[in-house]
């Protein structure tokens, strides 16, 4: 099943700041722009990054012992690519929010994550999953199932 691509508008506080991560970083591709805010293909997805002075800080929610940000947004990509970007992202000047771990480790739905913020604060978060197939089914898995 093809899924459709998605649409995602975030504030940031400097569009050249946002213009140099997104495709210098991420490597994203630049779309429209305008004064105001700029379209990027996002691993063939649509995001916006709208001009905005206010502060895009958020709220915290513990998972698995890390503060994770409450909003957020990402992509699932195969595990050769996401370990190519954890990489990438270790030899960059990125820190990490959260640092690369594999979360569920030989249980169904086991996935590597890690989460970086861009220059504006707006929190990313990275994950692959070890068979792709258990994607959905990963949203499911009571976290009794995960207990010895």
């Amino acid at each position: 099943m093809t899924l459709p691509p998605f649409h995602l508008a975030f504030p940031v506080h400097d569009l050249d700041e946002a213009r140099e991560f997104y495709i210098n970083v991420l490597g994203c591709s630049l779309g429209r722009e305008s004064k105001k805010w700029i379209d990027f293909n996002f691993f063939g997805h649509q995001i916006v990054a709208h001009l905005s002075p206010v502060d895009t800080s958020v709220l915290t929610n513990d998972v698995d012992g890390n503060q994770v940000p409450s909003r957020h947004f990402g992509l699932i990509l195969p595990w050769d690519k996401w370990e190519s970007l954890c990489q990438m992202i270790s030899e960059s000047n990125i820190d990490f929010l959260i640092e690369p771990r594999i979360r569920f480790k030989d249980y169904a739905g086991e996935q590597g994550t890690f989460f970086i913020l861009d220059p504006s604060g707006n929190a990313l978060e990275f994950k692959s999953f070890k068979d792709e197939s258990l994607i959905r089914i990963a949203n499911t898995i009571q976290i009794a199932d995960l207990i010895i």
